[in-house]
């Protein structure tokens, strides 16, 4: 669910699970008469989703609206002279992202502004992640005699990405967001370092408990041990038959069709708060007629329509069904990820409860120690912006720290 603070980079995509997500624009009028101007709060924040110095849309604002505009970057203060409504600069910052940011080729924002030079000319190109595509903007538009005289800070190149994206917020033009020093204990990873070029997936699903098993049919059904171990031995007999697909078809879960769309708004349109249990298990059957109940990316959309400000309630209630669909060390990340983009990006105010939503999956053995601790010390860009990435993964380490005091005393009792 999303925030009524975020919407889709692109407002043309009416996807709730669109990946490309950014702040709404506020602004804040200041002033009076011929001193009258508006001040854009977040411009900051809004900028970083867009991967672009905050000074390029403000002063995109200036151009449009004939307007001089001022810049305080060392307070984060972007203002446009006189008064202009929050609706009207939406509009023209939709103006901006399609000039200045969207692909023309694949109209995805993953792209870093790059200048060329030819000669004693300059071009503007948009270089993007996505699909490798170079196109050039207008240079027509007065915004470019800026952006030549306030070039993009070229960030330092990592290790190789993909197209798989990582634009959500703040890859390329918008500065150098390497980390800080204090923070070195925290390495990067590029978009593949969290799947199976990092760590083999695992094939074989987890023990299925008497807990945690979960009939096709009626998860509410005959309970009894014989039971139990007779849909084990179907739902086995099932998964024989299945080849396992090499991958989840990256990038699908951006189209709004896809069936991890499908399934989310599903979700979010199904939900029934008092009968939890009938519920995740027609989540389940749902995932199952989309095919995509064993994908990891079913996952990562489950946790942002499932869950809300109450999250950690809500985690005993769907645990049975995440321990059903989290298979794999893949599942696990995928699981984080959403966690990721639900306390980073849809409830910042949930970051300090990260420790306890660890917690409750790890007690939920949804959850292994070995991923949540390689998690925990590996920013990634892959579902999050990096700076996002860092600060949920900061607010992780009473959890990490626990888990290691945990272990030390286990090697003490074993001594």
């Amino acid at each position: 669910m999303a925030s009524a603070g975020v919407v889709n980079i692109r407002r043309d995509v009416d996807d709730k699970f669109y990946r490309y997500r950014m702040p709404l624009l506020t602004t804040k009028i200041e002033g009076k008469g011929n001193g009258i101007k508006t001040v854009i709060p977040n411009m900051v924040d809004v900028a970083r989703a867009l991967s672009r110095p905050p000074t390029y849309p403000t002063k995109f604002f200036g151009c449009e609206l004939g307007a001089q505009t001022t810049f305080d970057e060392k307070n984060e203060r972007y203002i446009v002279n006189g008064a202009h409504n929050a609706d009207r600069l939406r509009e023209l910052l939709d103006g901006f992202i399609d000039k200045f940011v969207l692909c023309k080729s694949c109209k995805n924002p993953e792209t870093d502004l790059v200048i060329i030079k030819q000669g004693r000319n300059e071009d503007i190109i948009r270089d993007c992640k996505a699909c490798g595509e170079r196109t050039g903007v207008d240079m027509r538009h007065k915004l470019t005699t800026f952006i030549l005289r306030n070039p993009p800070i070229k960030v330092k190149k990592g290790k190789k990405k993909t197209g798989a994206g990582d634009a959500a917020t703040g890859v390329g033009g918008g500065g150098d967001h390497s980390p800080d020093a204090g923070d070195a204990e925290l390495v990067e990873n590029g978009a593949e370092s969290d799947d199976e070029l990092t760590k083999k997936i695992k094939a074989e699903a987890k023990d299925l408990t008497e807990e945690t098993t979960l009939s096709k049919e009626d998860w509410s059904a005959d309970t009894s041990p014989e039971a139990v171990k007779e849909r084990i031995k179907a739902l086995e007999g099932g998964l024989a038959g299945v080849s396992i697909a090499g991958g989840d078809d990256e990038g699908s879960d951006d189209d709004v069709n896809s069936p991890y769309s499908q399934l989310g708004k599903w979700v979010e349109e199904e939900r029934d708060e008092n009968d939890p249990k009938n519920f995740i298990v027609a989540v389940y059957k749902r995932a199952e007629e989309l095919g995509i109940e064993k994908k990891h990316k079913s996952v990562l959309v489950l946790v942002q329509a499932l869950f809300t400000e109450e999250v950690v309630e809500e985690i005993p209630k769907y645990s049975p069904l995440f321990a059903k669909m989290v298979t794999s060390e893949r599942h696990q990340k995928s699981l984080l990820g959403g966690i990721e983009r639900l306390v980073g990006i849809t409830y910042p105010d949930l970051t300090p409860a990260v420790p306890k939503i660890l917690m409750a999956l790890y007690q939920a053995d949804i959850l292994e120690e070995e991923v949540v601790t390689q998690w925990g010390t590996h920013v990634s860009k892959k579902y999050v912006d990096k700076d996002t990435s860092k600060r949920v993964r900061k607010a992780s380490e009473p959890f990490l720290k626990w888990l290691e005091e945990a272990d030390d005393d286990e090697d003490e009792d074993e001594e």
